[in-house]
């Protein structure tokens, strides 16, 4: 394996929201590669869509790392917004109190799916001097007013590229927004910089009076602040887009005169059974419940969002979530009882050169998945042929790779779950009696019974039953579905 050696500039591509269009990776400064991530407002729980942009740029950190680049990643954390502020307040906490909580939550939850710590992790109001400087630098450059509320104003009509991002004209803008009675703002597309404070809100000092940032220049001035006015790549959903990202780029390029990120991705949403993901439609989950209730290890979870291409809406479905849990199960049946390969054993393929062509090529992960399925088929043909050398190498490359994506879960780890899953659903005593064929077969046919009703608690049960009594089960293309035992 790879993963020492820095790649020559433009062989790695990028899609890149700004252009539409792929283009090379040519850091600023050759071998370094500075990111930031646009995270989490702290009100409550992390859900799934939270988790796809979390494990998205985790694999694109890893990659990078694996490359051989040095990678400075900076996602920020919100910690200062009116839905913090009401979500406070409804429970009868302190603002502090409240983003504590779900700061370790977030941690807690980003640990189980393998998302690794970025480097620098800042929060709104740590930064608040930034904040306050690069307001005051608008004001000077003409692109900011006070407003005779009190608010400190954007004035997005200064800026000529407004809208380069998203694709959207002023005039379009203007003829569909909505301007309130009380609106204090010059045109109806100016956005906050600076609040002023309210009766019993959090408020800071500030040159135009008491009160706290806006949203959108909290990434700005925290940024700049740790990557400097003139970085690699700015990440974050799809739903960032527009307004968010376009205004940080009307803010930062006015404030500093300079370029600001050079690449923005992004990743698409995330719909539940064919349908947008909202709370008001009920279908709203938090990693947690996934967690708990739908998956036997974390992983399966981060292997769901990675089969998917980063910059496409994805479908979460239990049966998709099924349909994970059976991939990463074959990987793990194929890694099982394998013995340790010498460091670099040759396999005589080119998994490692296809696997990075894959990655390479926009963080293609789907790609990359496949030849890590490629390489389980693989190892059970060299298992079937009696080449245990080879299978063992073969196991060597697979866990690498695989671990470049964070699947790093281990067969021992994965089947004492099912079978405790087994036993917790009251199979425990299959695990220690012999099944038949016969036996094996009825349970197959009400396992794909169980599948074809979307009856997913059921047939996961059959499978961990199976498991659990040492029955291995593989499912093919086409619904079949093939068995052995452990």
């Amino acid at each position: 394996m790879r993963g020492s050696r820095v790649l020559p500039d433009g062989m790695m591509r990028i899609h890149n929201s700004l252009t539409g269009e792929k283009q090379p990776l040519q850091p600023i400064t050759p071998g370094t590669v500075r990111m930031y991530v646009c995270g989490l407002t702290v009100y409550d729980f992390m859900h799934i869509g939270h988790a796809r942009m979390m494990i998205v740029f985790d694999v694109v950190n890893r990659y990078l790392r694996h490359r051989g680049f040095r990678v400075t990643y900076v996602q920020n954390i919100t910690d200062i917004d009116d839905k913090i502020i009401r979500r406070a307040a409804q429970n009868g906490e302190p603002i502090g109190a409240l983003t504590e909580r779900f700061i370790a939550a977030m941690h807690e939850d980003c640990a189980a799916l393998g998302v690794r710590r970025p480097d620098h992790e800042p929060r709104a109001t740590q930064y608040l001097p930034a904040i306050i400087g690069m307001t005051e630098k608008l004001i000077e450059r003409g692109y900011a007013y006070v407003a005779a509320n009190g608010d400190v104003m954007y004035a997005v009509a200064k800026f000529d590229g407004y809208g380069r991002l998203s694709g959207k004209r002023l005039a379009d803008l203007r003829a569909g927004a909505r301007v309130e009675v009380d609106e204090a703002k010059r045109d109806p597309l100016d956005f906050v910089l600076w609040k002023h404070a309210k009766p019993g809100e959090p408020a800071w000092d500030s040159p135009w009076g008491r009160g706290r940032p806006g949203w959108h220049i909290e990434c700005s001035a925290m940024s700049v602040a740790l990557l400097g006015s003139h970085f690699d790549i700015h990440g974050g959903g799809l739903d960032l887009k527009f307004p968010h990202h376009e205004n940080e780029i009307a803010q930062t390029c006015a404030a500093t005169g300079d370029r600001f990120a050079e690449l923005w991705m992004h990743n698409g949403f995330v719909n539940i059974d064919d349908a947008k993901m909202s709370k008001s439609l009920g279908n709203f989950f938090t990693v947690r419940e996934v967690l708990a209730k739908a998956v036997r290890h974390p992983e399966v979870l981060r292997y769901f969002v990675l089969a998917s291409h980063y910059r496409g809406p994805i479908n979460y479905s239990l049966e998709q979530l099924e349909q994970a849990d059976a991939a990463l199960g074959r990987i793990m049946t194929a890694l099982r009882d394998l013995p340790e390969a010498a460091p670099g054993a040759p396999t005589g393929s080119s998994h490692a050169a296809r696997f990075e062509e894959a990655m390479d090529d926009d963080f293609n992960t789907p790609e990359a998945i496949a030849v890590l399925q490629t390489l389980t088929r693989e190892i059970n043909t060299a298992r079937d042929a009696g080449d245990t050398a080879r299978a063992a190498a073969l196991g060597a490359e697979l866990r690498s790779l695989a671990g470049v994506l964070g699947l790093s879960v281990t067969p021992k780890e994965w089947f004492s779950l099912g079978a405790k899953r087994a036993s917790q659903g009251g199979a425990a005593a299959a695990g220690s009696a012999a099944l038949s064929e016969s036996e094996i077969a009825l349970r197959i046919d009400a396992r794909a019974a169980a599948r074809k009703a979307k009856n997913w608690a059921e047939s996961d049960r059959i499978r961990d039953e199976l498991a659990a009594a040492g029955v291995i089960l593989e499912d093919k293309p086409g619904g079949r579905t093939e068995w052995r035992r452990a």
